[in-house]
C-alpha cells in the first residue's frame, strides 16, 4: 500500500492542477514572510529587540511564536491571524445560541457568505481593540531608560492601529485565498509557517546555551528526546480510530443482488484535530496580551496582577488553557460530526450497526461512542500541550519545543499530505475514467 503513495507523491509535478496549487501556497507563504519583516513606523528596533529578549518566557514570547516573530520585530503582521481566529470562535459559539445565525448556517452558500461577512467585521473590531492596547503599552516600554517608541503621542497610536489592523485584514484575506486556491486550511498553514520559520533560530539558540554551559549535553538530549516522543504520540493518536462495524442489507435490482457487504464507520480519537489548542491559545492571548501591554500604562496598574497570573506556567493560565482545550475538543467535534445525519445516511443506504436499530437508536449509539473517544482525545491533546508548557516555565525551554507548536506542526503536515494524496487519487480516477471511455469507443 505504501509504494503507490510514494510513487504518486513523486509524480506531483505531472499533475498540473496540483502543482499550481502547491506553487500558489508557497508564493502566498513567501508574501506572508516578507510582510513579517516590514516594521511599523516610529519604533526603535534595537530597544524593542532587547525588550523581547527579556520577555521570551512570558506570554509575549508565546504570542511572538504564533505570529512567526512578527511581534518581536513589531511588523505590519504583529497581531498575526489571532483576531480572525477569535472572531471565528465567537461566531461558532453564537450559532449555537442564536436561532437567526443557526438558520443562516442551514441556508447553504448564501448563509455561509453572510456568516463569513460577520466574522470579518468581528475580526476588524478585535484587531482594533488589540492594536489600541498594543500602541498604549508600547509607549510605556523602555529598556535601560531608552523608550521603545521614538516619538510617543496620538500620531504614533493612530499610525500603529491603522497599520496593525490592515496587516491582520490582509492575513485574513491571504488565509482565505490559500484555502480556496491552495491546499488545506489557509489559517492553519499561516500559523504553521510562522512556527516553522522560528525553529532554526530556536534550535541554534538552544545549542548556543549548551555551548555556554547553561544547558548540559544531557539536557539538550533530553529536550530532543521529548520532542521526538511528543511527535510520535501525536502521530499515533491522530491516526487512531474507533471503527464501528456496519452491515449493508441485500437488495435486488432487476436480476442482480446488491449490498450484503460488511464495512465500518471510522471515528477519529481526535476529531477536532489542531483546532482546540489554536482556539484556546487565541482566546487566552486576546485579553492577556491587552493586559500585558497596558499593565505599565497610567491608569492601568491594576492589570499588572492579571498579567502576572496569565503568564505561562502560572496556575490560572494552566487552568484556563486546560479547560478551553477540553471544551473545544467537544465543541468542534459536535460541529464537524453530526450523529443524527450519519444515522440517517446509513438508513437511506440500507446500512445498519449489528444489534442496534436504525434511526434514533443508531444516532444515540454513535453519539455515545463519539463522546467516549472524545474524552480520550481531549485528555491526549491537553497533556500534549501542558506537559511541555511545564518544562517551558520551569526550565526556560523555548516555546517552539512546546506541545502546542509540535502538535500544530505535525497535524498540519499530516492534513496537507492527506490533501495532496486526495488530489492525486482524484487525478488517477479521472485518468482511469478517460481510458475506460476510450476503450468503449
Amino acid at each position: 500500500m505504501q509504494q503507490p503513495q510514494l510513487g504518486g507523491l513523486a509524480n506531483i509535478g505531472k499533475v498540473s492542477e496540483l502543482k499550481n496549487r502547491i506553487l500558489f501556497v508557497l508564493a502566498m507563504l513567501v508574501v506572508y514572510r516578507i510582510g513579517a519583516h516590514i516594521p511599523v513606523p516610529g519604533i526603535d528596533a534595537h530597544v524593542l529587540a532587547q525588550f523581547f529578549n527579556q520577555a521570551q518566557s512570558s506570554l509575549l514570547g508565546l504570542f511572538d511564536m504564533f505570529s512567526g516573530g512578527a511581534l518581536s520585530r513589531l511588523t505590519i503582521f504583529a497581531l498575526g491571524i489571532m483576531p480572525y481566529i477569535s472572531a471565528s470562535i465567537i461566531m461558532q459559539l453564537l450559532q449555537v445560541v442564536s436561532p437567526k445565525l443557526e438558520q443562516l448556517k442551514k441556508e447553504g452558500e448564501s448563509g455561509r457568505r453572510k456568516i463569513t461577512q460577520y466574522t470579518r467585521y468581528g475580526t476588524v473590531f478585535l484587531a482594533v481593540f488589540q492594536a489600541i492596547g498594543m500602541s498604549i503599552g508600547l509607549e510605556s516600554f523602555s529598556v535601560g531608560g531608552q523608550p521603545v517608541v521614538i516619538d510617543a503621542g496620538f500620531e504614533f497610536r493612530a499610525i500603529t492601529v491603522i497599520t496593525l489592523v490592515s496587516g491582520t485584514i490582509f492575513l485574513m484575506w491571504l488565509g482565505e485565498q490559500i484555502t480556496e486556491r491552495g491546499i488545506g486550511n489557509g489559517i492553519s498553514l499561516i500559523i504553521f509557517a510562522g512556527i516553522v520559520a522560528g525553529l532554526p533560530s530556536a534550535i541554534g539558540g538552544t545549542l548556543e546555551l549548551a555551548r555556554t554551559g547553561e544547558y548540559t549535553a544531557i539536557g539538550v538530549l533530553g529536550l530532543m528526546t521529548m520532542g521526538l516522543l511528543v511527535t510520535y504520540a501525536v502521530v499515533w493518536f491522530e491516526r487512531a480510530q474507533r471503527r464501528i462495524p456496519v452491515q449493508y442489507a441485500k437488495r435486488q435490482v432487476g436480476n442482480k443482488m446488491f449490498g450484503g457487504k460488511a464495512s465500518f464507520l471510522p471515528l477519529k480519537i481526535n476529531t477536532a484535530g489542531v483546532i482546540p489548542p489554536i482556539f484556546a491559545s487565541s482566546l487566552i492571548l486576546l485579553p492577556a496580551t491587552f493586559a500585558q501591554f497596558t499593565k505599565d500604562a497610567a491608569g492601568f496598574e491594576w492589570i499588572a496582577d492579571i498579567a502576572a497570573l496569565m503568564a505561562p506556567g502560572q496556575w490560572l493560565y494552566l487552568l484556563l488553557f486546560s479547560c478551553l482545550v477540553a471544551f473545544f475538543c467537544f465543541f468542534y467535534t459536535a460541529i464537524v460530526f453530526n450523529p443524527k445525519d450519519t444515522a440517517e445516511n446509513l438508513k437511506k443506504a440500507g446500512g445498519f450497526i449489528p444489534g442496534i436499530r436504525p434511526g434514533q437508536n443508531t444516532a444515540k449509539y454513535i453519539d455515545s461512542v463519539l463522546t467516549r473517544i472524545t474524552v480520550i482525545g481531549a485528555i491526549y491533546v491537553t497533556l500534549v500541550c501542558l506537559l511541555p508548557e511545564w518544562l517551558i516555565s520551569q526550565f526556560g525551554v523555548p516555546f517552539y519545543f512546546g506541545g502546542t507548536s509540535l502538535l500544530i506542526i505535525v497535524v498540519v503536515t499530516m492534513d496537507t499530505m492527506a490533501q495532496v494524496q486526495s488530489h492525486l487519487m482524484s487525478h488517477q480516477y479521472e485518468s482511469l475514467m478517460k481510458q475506460a471511455k476510450l476503450k468503449r469507443r
